[in-house]
């Protein structure tokens, strides 16, 4: 039995919570968060403050001098080098965030907003928060009349994703809800009610393993959209639906970005380009009672082994799956910085330090 009445979802924000700023228009401000790009596309990602310095081997110039600025203004370092001033898109804040987990790429998350439906004022589940990108997506797109719960077993990785959305939205944001647990340790129904989340968005190793939690806390016709990297965890992942009966169709696919040059007759594809990231699995959750409808005619041969399945596989884990396991050194030190950038900007302890945190070190542009 439901807690919260489908019709009702304005009781998921409480009354007294303010209203979320707008993304921030007119000239840059103390604390604006600036992207400088330069004369051969290089982008830089810097904090506007009161002291600060834009430094970097061939170009210098105090942060002061974009105060009062418009965005799209052309700034000159001492040097003579000149640079494009911009407050950063969704897109590059993501490439150029702090990261413990690997985040889900920006050409995966648009590809969930559409396959997964998140619409103003979903209720929506999401399972593996990691580093906060999509999270920050699907906060942008549900807006505060939706409502998302997020699981992260890893408190390491809660804190930073906590801190990287809370820095892209300026606050907490009154519609988010972080749970650090692991997926089948918190009685969600108890809290929520069952089937109350109209979308999942899952980005685990054996989603699998979990589909009766899943269908419980899914409305019928809701969707489940499951994120997994490779070709092993696709296939068991799609015969497990198949066999369980309380889920649709289900709908594998991935999305391969490539960028083009184009200057002057020079017109030709990039030769780099962002491949295979990620399989999107996406179905839909059948009324009580419900089936697949039944093909007519012979049925499609399986696989000769296992039934269509890959070989029986019990201990998954990134090593064996070939996936990075970040270094503790590594995110430690991204957590440390993060969640002190969050505290001065966000969170607005300014006063617990006199100057603000430096910019974390990141590689922006490239999945990690």
């Amino acid at each position: 039995m439901n807690q919260i009445e489908p019709e009702n979802r304005s009781g998921c924000i409480p009354p007294d919570v303010p209203r979320l700023p707008t993304r921030a228009r007119g000239a840059f401000r103390l604390g604006d968060r600036v992207q400088l790009q330069g004369a051969s596309g290089d982008l830089h990602t810097v904090t506007i403050t009161e002291n600060g310095w834009f430094n970097t081997a061939k170009a210098a110039f105090p942060l002061a001098e974009l105060l009062g600025r418009q965005e799209g203004s052309l700034v000159r370092s001492r040097e003579g080098r000149e640079f494009l001033a911009f407050r950063p898109r969704r897109l590059d804040y993501t490439l150029s965030m702090p990261r413990g987990a690997a985040i889900i790429y920006p050409k995966d998350a648009a590809q969930i907003l559409q396959s997964a439906d998140i619409f103003t004022g979903a209720r929506v589940f999401e399972c593996g928060a990691g580093s906060g990108a999509l999270t920050v997506s699907l906060l942008e797109m549900m807006g505060e009349a939706g409502h998302l719960v997020s699981v992260e077993e890893r408190e390491d990785f809660a804190d930073i994703a906590q801190a990287n959305v809370d820095l892209w939205f300026g606050r907490p944001h009154p519609a988010w809800q972080l749970k650090r647990a692991r997926l089948g340790e918190i009685d969600l129904e108890s809290i929520y009610g069952s089937h109350y989340f109209d979308r999942a968005v899952i980005d685990l190793l054996d989603p699998w393993s979990y589909l009766d939690i899943l269908h419980q806390l899914l409305v019928p016709g809701g969707v489940l959209c499951c994120y997994v990297t490779t070709v092993t965890q696709m296939s068991t992942l799609v015969e497990a639906l198949r066999s369980d009966g309380r889920f649709g169709f289900t709908c594998s696919e991935e999305t391969i970005q490539r960028q083009w040059h184009t200057e002057g007759l020079a017109l030709r594809p990039e030769h780099q380009m962002v491949g295979h990231t990620g399989f999107l699995v996406t179905c839909r959750v059948l009324a009580r009672g419900a089936r697949r409808p039944q093909k007519l005619g012979n049925a499609p041969k399986a696989a000769k082994i296992n039934g269509g399945q890959w070989s029986p596989e019990d201990d998954w884990e990134q090593v064996r799956l070939g996936q990075r396991n970040p270094a503790q050194r590594k995110t430690r030190r991204v957590r440390r910085d993060v969640v002190r950038r969050a505290e001065y900007w966000a969170r607005g302890n300014a006063a617990a330090e006199s100057t603000p945190p430096p910019e974390p070190e990141t590689s922006p542009g490239t999945p990690s």
